[in-house]
């Protein structure tokens, strides 16, 4: 149970604020402790039916959502419950569709389950779409629909096209040779 040891001079000096004595049985219990939590799989967060969100969500989690987001949503698993609506853009691996989306999806695999509604595209590695389920947009398969289109628009921003900007007048009423011209 007790143990006595000798310290020596080399020791008292480096290790004074340290305890000499070591119990393995208590660092076992701390790693066994801490061991399981740091493996485990954290739960999904949870927007609840009378949660309105305005705003982007972003996480390297799971999301379930069973209320209102005006926002871009990006997650690792997905799921939106039947009572939820999005308005704005989704990106995750796992997009499960119980509700309505107003927007574009993206995912790795999406599944549109039959109480689901969405207007806007789809752009996917896999799609599943059960009976009953309204769907108004475009689908788009692609071996990698995450990151495909911020390539496409860090390139669109890196050098814009000369062919879609256009010339507006500083008040905005037209093009007045005499004004200054602002090029969007």
């Amino acid at each position: 149970m007790f143990s006595k040891t000798k310290i020596t001079d080399q020791k008292k000096s480096s290790d004074a604020a340290t305890p000499l004595v070591s119990d393995a049985s208590s660092e076992e219990k701390e790693l066994s402790f801490s061991a399981p939590f740091s493996r485990s799989k954290p739960a999904a967060s949870v927007l609840s039916e009378d949660l309105k969100v305005i705003g982007n969500i972003k996480t390297l989690g799971d999301i379930q959502v069973e209320g209102l987001v005006e926002g871009d949503i990006r997650a690792h698993l997905l799921t939106i419950g039947e009572s939820a609506t999005i308005k704005g853009e989704v990106v995750a691996d796992d997009v499960v569709i119980n509700g309505r989306i107003v927007g574009r999806v993206r995912g790795l695999k999406v599944r549109l389950t039959s109480t689901a509604r969405v207007e806007g595209d789809i752009i996917h590695k896999t799609i599943a779409i059960e009976s009953g389920a309204h769907f108004e947009g475009s689908v788009q398969r692609q071996d990698d629909p995450i990151n495909q289109n911020a390539k496409n628009s860090k390139n669109e921003a890196a050098s814009p096209d000369p062919s879609k900007m256009k010339q507006v007048s500083a008040n905005g009423s037209g093009s007045n040779p005499s004004s200054p011209k602002i090029i969007s």
